[in-house]
């Protein structure tokens, strides 16, 4: 009786044995599999007359379809009931729905923002207090590279909940730059010299003009705010321009010996004689 029990035993070792490398390796496949067809669909929608963005999302959904699949498989084969496993799930599932429903909300938002598309791939944009090119609109989150290189990782229901400028979208932007003149110098002049350094800036768009606005009368200096308009290649040709308008305002400043103040205080200080009385310095 003991050997038999042994024997019935050892069985049930190796059988559980078997499935569980059955399910292992069933799981390791699918997800070489998921990964192999996450790519070459990647791949072949990765080209100009296809939309990179709805490109790699449809990659990754496919991806993780897969692997879902790839689990319930592996489940089966080891031995799981497949009805019980979806009736606990289905019990669970509100407690489930409550404890995902920041996962749910960023999948749901990132499914709306390839609705909506208010941002592709490559596109250069400022939402939730970042700004930078967009990389990818994953399943839960979307990736940006900021200016200076750095990947910042915001859940897409920050995105999607938040506002969105699409700094690159308009073929056409304007580029504009404050600056301040001494308040004896001349208005009109002083206009005319402004005027003048803007159309000095090579990248304009000529048939757009420049404007040149007397914003307000400050503390220190009359203020103005010079601009033009550009046709940008990339993000760096705004605070490129920007630094050219710079420059040759101050140099056409310089040569119509205009100055550009910068705030001052005047201190009155008043003394006291023996009698209590005030004596202005």
């Amino acid at each position: 009786m003991e050997g038999l029990l042994d024997q019935i035993t050892l069985e049930t070792i190796i059988d559980y044995s078997g499935r569980l490398v059955g399910g292992i390796l069933i799981f390791l496949i699918a997800k070489w599999i998921a990964g192999r067809l996450r790519d070459a669909i990647r791949a072949m929608l990765d080209k100009p007359k296809y939309d990179k963005t709805l490109a790699r999302f449809a990659g990754n959904l496919i991806y993780y379809v897969i692997i879902v699949l790839a689990v319930l498989a592996a489940l089966s084969t080891i031995g799981v009931e497949m009805a019980s496993f979806i009736a606990i799930l289905a019990a669970a599932g509100f407690a489930v729905g409550l404890a995902l429903q920041g996962t749910l909300a960023n999948f749901s938002a990132g499914v709306m923002l390839l609705i909506f598309r208010p941002f592709d791939v490559d596109d250069v944009v400022e939402v939730a207090g970042e700004r930078g090119r967009v990389r990818d609109i994953q399943l839960f989150y979307t990736r940006l590279n900021t200016m200076d290189n750095q990947l910042v990782i915001i859940p897409n229901s920050d995105v999607f909940g938040s506002s969105i400028r699409n700094v690159l979208y308009n073929d056409e932007l304007r580029v504009a730059c404050a600056v301040g003149t001494d308040y004896p110098a001349d208005i009109d002049e002083a206009r005319t010299v402004l005027k003048r350094a803007a159309e000095r800036i090579d990248e304009r768009i000529e048939e757009r003009g420049t404007q040149v606005l007397l914003t307000g009368l400050g503390d220190s200096s009359i203020d103005w705010e010079v601009r033009v308009w550009i046709r940008p290649s990339g993000f760096g040709d705004l605070p490129r321009v920007r630094d050219e308008m710079a420059r040759v305002i101050k140099y056409e400043l310089d040569a119509a010996d205009i100055g550009i103040p910068f705030p001052q205080m005047d201190i009155h200080m008043d003394r006291v004689d023996a009698n209590g009385n005030v004596m202005s310095s």
